[in-house]
């Protein structure tokens, strides 16, 4: 289990992480979200033990990091893929690991070939993909086959093929009762990959839960399709529903559930060939719950005249 309590980090001026408290358990996937500059990047640094908390603490089984006594053997990272010596092969840098945890070299050999680059082992590390990285990353997390694995942005330049594999790969991890804890941008792969979801913004806590619990308590929307979509959609207008998408198929409507859109067009006399209620995706959730904490919009592009 990974336990963060109190957890604040300042940079001089800039408060990175604000009072953060949460829980990763065991057995499951806990995506790690938020906006550009919201401090999940910071959190995990201090999970591990690279940076101090100025307030607070972070404990991985109830110690922290650095009173592990065997980390690589409790903790597994990946946080940038490329902070590798490119001049080493990928099976030197997983030997280096090795020898300095007491690992066999045997290991080595196994998560090469689970993370499918063996036969590019012996080369240079300066010449991988950003993928291949990534995977390389991935075999020295697995190195020491802890209990508790970090992922930050671990899908970053992996293809389709490569995205789904290690899909099922955290799967596979919770499966077995490890605690996976994986930062991601990508809102449709943690709406598939993860079971629990932690969302912070500006260093704070904004929500946690599970996937259905965070959709569910969402505004979604309801699907029509009318033979009169104008006539419904003046009679909508007048009880203040929310038309937010029109065209030839049907209507997207807010603010208004399915049986009161149906009473609305009984009551106007439209005939209703379809009302689907729509629950709002991870993506329109979270774009949602993070409005007030992205740290760089755009109010759209000013064309010249």
């Amino acid at each position: 289990m990974i336990t963060v309590e109190h957890l604040t980090k300042r940079f001089r001026d800039t408060i990175a992480v604000n009072d953060l408290d949460f829980e990763v358990h065991p057995g499951v996937v806990t995506g790690f979200l938020g906006p550009n500059g919201s401090g999940k990047s910071t959190t995990m640094r201090i999970i591990l033990g690279l940076d101090r908390p100025t307030k607070g603490q972070a404990t991985v089984k109830g110690k922290r990091y650095a009173e592990l006594r065997d980390p690589l053997h409790e903790v597994g990272a990946l946080l940038d893929a490329k902070a590798i010596h490119p001049g080493r092969s990928a099976r030197n840098h997983l030997r280096s690991l090795a020898a300095s945890n007491r690992i066999p070299f045997s290991r080595v050999d196994e998560v090469l070939e689970f993370v499918g680059i063996a036969s590019v082992a012996n080369k240079k590390v300066g010449n991988f993909s950003l993928g291949m990285s990534q995977r390389l990353g991935i075999a020295g997390a697995l190195l020491g086959d802890p209990e508790i694995l970090l992922f930050d942005e671990p899908v970053n330049g992996l293809d389709p093929e490569g995205i789904r594999w290690i899909r099922d790969f955290f799967r596979s991890l919770a499966n077995e009762g490890r605690t996976v804890f994986v930062s991601s941008h990508l809102m449709s792969e943690m709406a598939v990959s993860a079971d629990q979801i932690v969302v912070i913004g500006r260093g704070k806590l904004i929500t946690q839960g599970s996937i259905d619990e965070l959709t569910a308590s969402a505004k979604g929307s309801v699907f029509v399709r009318a033979n009169n979509h104008q006539q419904l959609l003046n009679a909508l207008r007048a009880k203040q529903g929310t038309v937010t998408e029109q065209n030839d198929d049907g209507l997207s409507v807010s603010d208004l559930s399915a049986e009161e859109i149906g009473q609305i067009a009984f009551d106007a006399g439209v005939v209703i060939y379809e009302l689907t209620p729509q629950r709002a995706s991870l993506e329109e959730v979270f774009m949602d719950l993070t409005s007030d904490s992205v740290e760089y919009g755009s109010t759209g592009v000013r064309r010249e005249s």
